[in-house]
């Protein structure tokens, strides 16, 4: 199994009433729900799991559920069928599909079928709770102490929203996975992360330890953050890397 580490904390998000958001995660193998659980808990958000589709009802109606990671594929009742059954009795909880399907046409399916949006594995379980926290803000379930979605560090800005990166007025072109790569690091600004805290937090959790692409990526991340300007991208020989404004 992977290792968790906690990261710096991100614009606290709550219930109207300023108590813990709640997420159910439905998924039929148990070490996936713990990594995922674990990773939400650090969010400070109150995680309950569910095994099957029937359990998955019966913990929605007790639990009252902000948002569900709801995997499709499950051996009695599949997600679709969840979803759907939710849905008829007027349950309206955000739904993240989580699943190994990843054609297009599955895709379609389920979100034509009422979810709200969709993650294939493997899968980033940085971007699974950035894309809960986007479904809950819509929602209109979640807020935010924060009156902006916005990462800084010295003249570099993130919006985790739009997902646009400026450094110094100019704006930065980054792919999805730099992007996370990118927001890891301005979560965690100032504080030394290794690569297996980024494999973890950036990659899927199953990603077999191949350090040489955090490298790689943080070589692509130079090259367009600090390029011609001083660097905010450091490397701490023997433990990793870290982001900093210049003092």
């Amino acid at each position: 199994m992977s290792r968790m580490t906690a990261t710096a904390a991100a614009p606290a998000f709550t219930r109207p009433d300023g108590s813990a958001l709640r997420v159910l995660v439905v998924d039929d193998e148990q070490m996936l729900t713990d990594l995922l659980s674990m990773a939400l808990r650090m969010e400070g958000w109150d995680v309950k799991t569910a095994g099957s589709g029937f359990d998955a009802l019966q913990s929605a109606r007790d639990f009252e559920p902000d948002a569900m990671v709801l995997d499709i594929m499950m051996p009695d009742l599949d997600g679709m069928a969840v979803l759907q059954r939710l849905r008829h009795s007027g349950n309206d909880v955000p739904v993240l599909f989580l699943t190994a399907k990843d054609a297009v046409a599955d895709r379609v399916a389920g979100l034509t079928a009422g979810g709200d949006d969709y993650v294939t594995k493997p899968f980033s379980l940085e971007e699974v709770v950035a894309r809960l926290r986007g479904l809950m803000r819509r929602a209109g379930t979640a807020l935010t102490r924060d009156s902006e979605p916005i990462l800084r560090v010295g003249d570099l800005s993130l919006n985790e929203d739009s997902h646009e990166v400026v450094r110094a007025g100019r704006e930065i072109e980054l792919t999805a996975t730099e992007f996370e790569l990118l927001r890891f690091l301005m979560r965690n600004q100032r504080r030394v992360v290794s690569k297996a805290q980024i494999l973890d937090r950036v990659w899927n959790y199953d990603f077999g330890g191949r350090s040489s692409v955090v490298e790689l990526y943080i070589s692509y991340l130079r090259k367009k953050i600090d390029a011609g300007q001083e660097p905010l991208i450091h490397t701490v020989r023997g433990v990793g890397y870290m982001i900093k404004a210049p003092q």
